[in-house]
């Protein structure tokens, strides 16, 4: 059976014996910036159709590229944080 507990900023799921633990923010911001991407790089590719508007399109795949090395930093800065909860001995009592 699973049971789901929210707090204002985090979020926890129990599965069994399993526990999932999560930061809503982070999801949020991982989930925007990701259709960014996709939003940048599709306008990008339709902009190569026409030849006056490929040097915007060149600057939409440079916006779409400099974002996809944040998608990682996203998930490194949300495994700290989770980290730092667990270490402090979190536990929902």
């Amino acid at each position: 059976m699973s049971k789901m507990e929210r707090k204002e900023d985090y979020g926890e799921i129990y599965i069994g014996k399993y526990e999932f633990f999560f930061k809503k923010s982070y999801k949020v911001i991982n989930t925007i910036n990701d259709f960014l991407i996709g939003i940048w790089f599709l306008i990008g590719s339709i902009l190569f159709f026409y030849d006056h508007l490929k040097n915007i399109g060149v600057w939409l795949f440079i916006i779409g590229s400099v974002q996809l090395p944040i998608r990682p930093t996203i998930k490194l800065v949300h495994d700290f944080h989770l980290r730092k909860y667990l270490k402090k001995g979190y536990h929902n009592e």
